[in-house]
């Protein structure tokens, strides 16, 4: 079946995919494919960058009666939360804080599920299980490695859920190099590790639903904890509104698709929903597509994006990431593959519709690009932990939040909404005003060229991005897609990727 058409019913007041021949609409979001469940929310919030989360999520953590879960793919106790505002009442640094509320609160569960890192790459985390489990030992928290994936894989979901009324999911874990501010300043004494490490700048996103939406997630977490535990944990039984009292929400009512990623184990079969939404997204846009990612390696996507670029009339494509990634482990196992995702791009770029951009600070050091997010036109924006490589879209444990104008009857808001949170981002990126981003979307009609003309030539700024060698390896790890597998079925048969035929994105 071939989608050929956008556009908007008046009458049922949505924005939707048409099949030509049948006249058919489909909706972006559709339960059991392109997402897990469509469910509502009242209030949103974006959160960008690691200081909005923290102080956000801690203030709700104060106000929790029932129940804590954090689902992290790392999780550092002596993250601090607000370095920029001491608090006499409560500890700032996240194990201390969540060992307060426990002692202070004697019938608030908290639990935190972590990804069992391999012993290889946890030696080069300086967190090892046995101090972690002695800071919580007996002290009401209940802290578990989640070992329950298939060998290679890691449990990378970032989600937060207290009271089953507030949650949070993005792609920001609690580490110590995950704060910073929208400023990025490069001489920002708060970044750094409790043994005074300087850290580089970091670019992140999360988002805060309450209502039907927090209650999803709720159900998700616990059966996540089953999984890896197998431990049935109750429903809390309490009405309370933990929603931090200066997170301003958008109070708009809305439904949000969740989408999922989760490989085979077992008797469990496979979840690809990030990866179906993902190129549903790509197909239906029609002006315009907007990507932040911390990897772009997924052959999948990006030959999903070269027939985008191909066509006479079809969208332009804005890609920002890291200018390199910024360990030598990923840089070995992701950057070679991109540098060639975004060559073939270029070359099938025959109208002037594709960049590709990394973010640099003040004084021209890069900025670490871990948000993951993906906007079609100003009709959806999805915010997750999926990145655009393989391991994301069926071999990781990841969970997406859609925002789509397909199923909503209040269109022009949401539809807003998303606009402005772009327009938002780009200004981040260049350091201009949203409003003036939108001004000049307006004035020249192509966000490219917009970006272009706001983009100063010294400051805080876009580069393009440079394809560089990172060792003589790199024809192996582009051939076979070494480290990033595309399923559990070809995890340790990276020969099994050689078939063109896995390349060839199948839309939803």
């Amino acid at each position: 079946m071939k989608f050929t058409r956008f556009q908007r019913q008046s009458r049922m007041n949505r924005y939707e995919l048409f099949d030509t021949a049948s006249g058919e609409a489909w909706p972006l979001l559709r339960p059991g494919d392109t997402c897990w469940r469509v469910a509502a929310a009242e209030r949103i919030a974006f959160l960008v960058d690691g200081a909005a989360y923290f102080r956000a999520v801690k203030a709700a953590m104060k106000k929790a009666r029932k129940s804590i879960m954090i689902m992290a793919w790392d999780f550092h106790t002596r993250t601090r939360l607000e370095p920029d505002r001491p608090d006499p009442d409560f500890a700032d640094e996240i194990g201390a804080l969540l060992n307060q509320l426990a002692a202070q609160r004697p019938g608030l569960d908290i639990r935190v599920l972590k990804w069992g890192m391999p012993l290889p790459m946890a030696i080069t985390f300086p967190r090892w299980p046995i101090p972690v489990l002695q800071l919580f030992n007996g002290k009401g928290v209940e802290y578990r490695i989640d070992r329950a994936h298939p060998n290679g894989a890691s449990h990378h979901q970032k989600i937060v859920v207290i009271d089953d009324a507030i949650a949070f999911c993005g792609g920001s874990d609690f580490c110590v190099d995950r704060w910073d501010t929208p400023e990025h300043r490069a001489d920002n004494a708060l970044r750094r590790t409790p043994e005074g490490r300087k850290l580089p700048a970091r670019h992140d996103i999360m988002i805060a639903v309450d209502g039907e939406a927090a209650r999803a997630f709720g159900e998700l977490t616990r059966r996540r904890w089953f999984r890896a535990s197998g431990t049935r944990l109750e429903v809390p039984r309490v009405t309370s509104d933990p929603w931090p009292s200066e997170l301003q929400p958008i109070h708009v009512p809305i439904r949000l698709g969740i989408a999922r990623t989760m490989p085979a184990l077992k008797n469990d079969p496979e979840v690809r929903e990030a990866e179906r939404l993902c190129l549903a997204m790509i197909k239906r846009a029609r002006r315009c597509l907007y990507l932040e990612t911390q990897y772009f390696a997924c052959p999948i996507l990006g030959e999903a994006l070269v027939k985008r670029l191909e066509e006479e009339g079809g969208p332009e494509i804005v890609l920002i990431c890291s200018a390199r990634a910024p360990s030598y482990f990923d840089r070995l196992a992701m950057d070679p593959v991109r540098n060639q995702l975004i060559e073939r791009l270029r070359a099938a770029d025959h109208h002037g519709r594709f960049r590709a951009y990394a973010p640099v600070a003040s004084d021209g050091v890069p900025i670490i690009v871990h948000s993951k997010i993906v906007v079609a036109d100003d009709c959806a924006l999805r915010i997750g932990s999926s990145n655009m490589n393989n391991r994301s879209m069926g071999f990781d444990t990841e969970c997406d939040l859609c925002l789509s104008a397909d199923l909503a009857h209040n269109t022009d808001e949401i539809v807003a909404i998303i606009r402005g949170f772009r327009n938002r981002l780009i200004g981040e990126h260049l350091a201009a005003k949203p409003e003036t981003v939108a001004a000049q979307h307006e004035n020249f009609g192509s966000l490219i060229a917009a970006m272009d003309a706001l983009n100063p030539e010294c400051g805080r700024r876009l580069v393009p991005v440079e394809g560089y060698r990172v060792s003589i390896l790199d024809p192996l790890f582009t051939s076979m897609q070494l480290l990033d597998p595309i399923s559990s079925t070809d995890s340790w048969r990276p020969w099994r990727r050689l078939s063109g035929e896995k390349w060839q994105p199948k839309y939803a």
